[in-house]
């Protein structure tokens, strides 16, 4: 297995928040990859924002004046050599604590689950039919499993 590139952009973030060392989004990342069988060598960044940045993207790239947990935007252009840019997985750091606090779980594994749910819409999953989401979200609790946490979709 080839570990993936990760771009991971934290800088001038407020005491109070709470996120994952790099290590665990390459553990998390890797892991992924892995499970899909993917071999190649992939760089993605990942950037964390605040409520206010991530409303930006959400209204400009698609129409919603709102917070949300994670944004991908995945690399469209080709680019011949190694490692192959995935894209840009943006999480909101405050939306992902609050979720976890508000579903009852455990911060940790909430994050694995966004980090994973960002990497698979850069690899094209998508979840706006109901046959593309059960697909996505079998594959999200199948690698969380793996990685010992949770069913994301179980009510706790």
């Amino acid at each position: 297995m080839i570990p993936i590139i990760i771009d991971y952009q934290v800088e001038d973030v407020p005491e109070n928040w709470v996120f994952p060392a790099e290590k665990r989004l390459q553990r998390w990342l890797d892991t992924a990859l892995d499970f899909l069988n993917i071999e190649e060598a992939l760089e993605v960044t990942v950037r964390l924002v605040d409520n206010d940045e991530i409303t930006e993207l959400n209204e400009e790239y698609r129409g919603k004046n709102c917070p949300t947990n994670v944004l991908s935007f995945p690399c469209d252009w080709e680019v011949p050599e190694e490692p192959r840019l995935l894209g840009d997985i943006v999480i909101a750091v405050e939306v992902v604590n609050a979720e976890a606090k508000e579903q009852n779980k455990k911060v940790e594994a909430h994050w694995a689950h966004i980090t994973i749910h960002g990497l698979l819409h850069l690899l094209g999953y998508d979840h706006i039919e109901e046959t593309e989401a059960e697909e996505m979200e079998s594959l999200e609790k199948d690698i969380l499993a793996r990685l010992g946490f949770p069913d994301p979709y179980q009510e706790q």
